[in-house]
């Protein structure tokens, strides 16, 4: 079976992405799974069902959704194996900039959109910077030259990437996003396998429930500014 991680920032248009060229896959015979990692909602299992695309959904809550991700996966790959996926695509929480959900050996896929500004691409880590596929959304909203500025960002950060550019609400440009999940490498387990780069790191008080301000109450793996 194959597996693929979409990662991005929030409200970016993962699941619009996912659903386009998933239509594109089921035309091939692609029997396809999604698995749904969030915070603490998600009605987008309404929106994969909808379109007859089975999807289990996993909530971190209080979680860093990084770590509920990997704690996870290994799980979520074997549920596919027992369903009979050809695909399966893991669609990450997008909760913040620096998640690195991207596993060694797996098609890695960002999504990031054209109306986040310029300077976004430096501000994203791993999530971006590791992945094999950066797709765009939201060209139509925005100029040629800011779509061209855009992209040229995107490859600084990340020459290695394919760049493309998908329109989730028509589909346009996701033959192409189509065509690199046909060819992801097909994978029996995670076990043992690696993540791309390093999870958010944290041991600290706060990790452990503290709701407390104060120096006193810091216990653990905290990071301070200079301020004098």
């Amino acid at each position: 079976m194959k597996l693929v991680t979409v990662a991005g920032p929030p409200s970016c248009g993962k699941t619009s992405v996912i659903l386009r060229a998933a239509e594109g896959l089921a035309k091939n015979g692609v029997k396809l799974g999604v698995v749904k990692f969030d915070c603490l909602f998600s009605d987008d299992q309404q929106r994969y069902e909808k379109a007859g695309i089975p999807v289990k959904t996993g909530l971190a809550g209080g979680l860093c959704p990084d770590h509920f991700f990997i704690a996870n996966i290994e799980a979520a790959l074997q549920w596919g194996v027992r369903q009979g996926f050809d695909l399966l695509i893991s669609e990450s929480a997008g909760l913040c900039n620096r998640c690195s959900p991207h596993v060694n050996q797996v098609l890695a896929v960002c999504v990031i959109d054209n109306l986040s500004g310029v300077h976004t691409p430096r501000k994203i880590g791993p999530m971006l910077k590791s992945a094999d596929v950066v797709v765009i959304t939201k060209g139509d909203i925005v100029s040629q030259a800011e779509r061209e500025v855009f992209a040229f960002r995107v490859k600084q950060v990340n020459p290695k990437a394919a760049v493309l550019p998908v329109n989730g609400l028509t589909g346009q440009g996701s033959l192409l996003l189509q065509r690199h999940l046909e060819n992801a490498p097909e994978i029996a387990g995670l076990d043992g396998e690696r993540l791309r780069f390093s999870m958010p790191a944290a041991l600290c008080s706060y990790c452990l429930g503290e709701t407390r301000i104060g120096k006193d109450c810091q216990i653990g793996n905290v990071k301070t500014m200079d301020f004098s």
